[in-house]
């Protein structure tokens, strides 16, 4: 990026967390996910660029709100802000409780106020998951060969 003169401070990166793949067998807990995206974060990223935003990476919404918390819950100095650019992971269960009915507008507002609110707690690391996510916050939102 110096060779080709970005201006660092004018820039926000978006990257994925680091998380197993999606055929990956073994698990790793939160605590696991934020060290490692921190680690990768710390080793790669200037301390000029002002923000990380990070992608949902077919996360589903619960875990990618539980690993953005964990990440800014992670002890460590931050020297960028750390906050989220999702896609899926904030519209899954809106849409579905939507389902393209207009009478269930309300529903569908409901749905994404309150993942709304989970990813906003998340980046100030103080989201405590509640047990009433949407319909659709625990599903898989992988999509094999998705493309941006």
């Amino acid at each position: 990026m110096s060779d080709h003169h970005i201006y660092l401070e004018g820039t926000l990166l978006k990257p994925n967390m680091v998380t197993p793949g999606h055929a990956c067998t073994q698990k790793y807990s939160q605590e696991e996910v934020s060290m490692a995206t921190f680690t990768a974060l710390r080793r790669t990223v200037p301390h000029a660029v002002p923000g990380i935003t990070f992608l949902s990476g077919g996360q589903s919404e619960e875990a990618a709100s539980i690993n953005l918390n964990a990440i800014n819950k992670c002890p460590l100095l931050k020297p960028w802000a750390l906050t989220f650019s999702y896609g899926r992971a904030m519209q899954a269960s809106a849409l579905k409780a939507w389902g393209g009915k207009k009478e269930n507008l309300k529903a569908a507002q409901e749905e994404y106020i309150k993942r709304d609110l989970a990813n906003s707690l998340a980046c100030q690391g103080k989201y405590t998951p509640s047990g009433k996510a949407g319909a659709a916050a625990s599903e898989s939102l992988f999509i094999s060969s998705h493309a941006y």
